[in-house]
């Protein structure tokens, strides 16, 4: 538990440095600063029409190793939650595009993170966004209030991974999908070999093989699952996108009353 905790810290430490130099008018680098921005990390991912359409703030924070909204096709009226949302580039990106009939929900936990997002906000001049504090494996939602869950290079920075895809799976709506940006390693890589290759905090050395993370999909419940490399972020380190879907009937039970008039439950 000691680890875990000082990983968990270590990470907020990195991206709460890293909020700061944006905010000092410099450019994030990811985490610890041992993988700069360059063509496998951060606002180059992005079509330089989504750059322009932004606050300055909010792209040189992006700190990604992909565009999750060009997988997640996100539709008008949809409700969305971005996990480590950051300075808010894909909040305020998925925001437009689902209209100010739906919302975007920005989740992180770490304080100065979450300032940068709001003032970014402000400057976007969204209304149909809200940011929220707590850690990706306790997400702040009710269950089955969000249509989409996507998610930026992130996951990998989890010290319990296998929450997260419950918290995932709990707070999506029967049909709700996933599309998510992550580094994954070859099936072959062990745990000491992915950190041979980059620390933790720059988004390496916690990374999961393209097996165990469709096998913590499926042990969540989802379906459908697709996990597609993208581009090489180091050797048998992949930045890859993955989608999946929460089965339509996820949950579902028909609740009657008995002879006495007490209720009773199937399915």
């Amino acid at each position: 538990m000691s680890k875990q905790s000082d990983l968990r810290e270590a990470v907020r430490v990195g991206y709460a440095a890293a909020a700061l130099q944006v905010a000092g008018g410099g450019t994030a680098c990811c985490g610890s600063g041992s993988v700069e921005i360059d063509e496998n990390f951060g606002s180059g991912l992005y079509a330089e029409a989504e750059r322009e359409a932004l606050p300055a703030e909010a792209v040189a924070a992006s700190l990604g190793c992909g565009n999750p909204l060009a997988v997640a096709e996100l539709r008008e009226g949809e409700r969305v939650l971005d996990l480590g949302s950051g300075g808010g580039v894909d909040v305020l990106l998925s925001a437009r595009r689902v209209g100010v009939s739906g919302k975007a929900y920005g989740l992180d936990m770490t304080e100065e993170m979450l300032a940068l997002a709001l003032a970014n906000q402000k400057k976007a001049g969204a209304t149909n966004v809200e940011f929220l504090k707590g850690t990706i494996e306790a997400t702040p939602l009710p269950a089955g209030t969000i249509d989409v869950v996507i998610s930026n290079c992130v996951i990998n920075l989890s010290i319990d991974k296998p929450a997260v895809f419950a918290e995932m799976y709990r707070v999506l709506t029967p049909g709700g999908r996933i599309g998510i940006s992550d580094v994954v390693a070859d099936d072959e890589l062990s745990p000491s070999e992915r950190a041979e290759r980059g620390d933790y905090v720059g988004c390496i050395a916690g990374a999961l093989t393209f097996a165990e993370y469709r096998h913590g999909l499926e042990e969540a419940g989802f379906t459908d699952i697709e996990i597609t490399r993208t581009h090489s972020v180091a050797d048998g380190m992949h930045s890859a996108i993955v989608r999946a879907v929460k089965p339509a009937r996820a949950e579902l039970a028909i609740v009657t009353t008995d002879a006495s008039g007490g209720v009773s439950c199937c399915g």
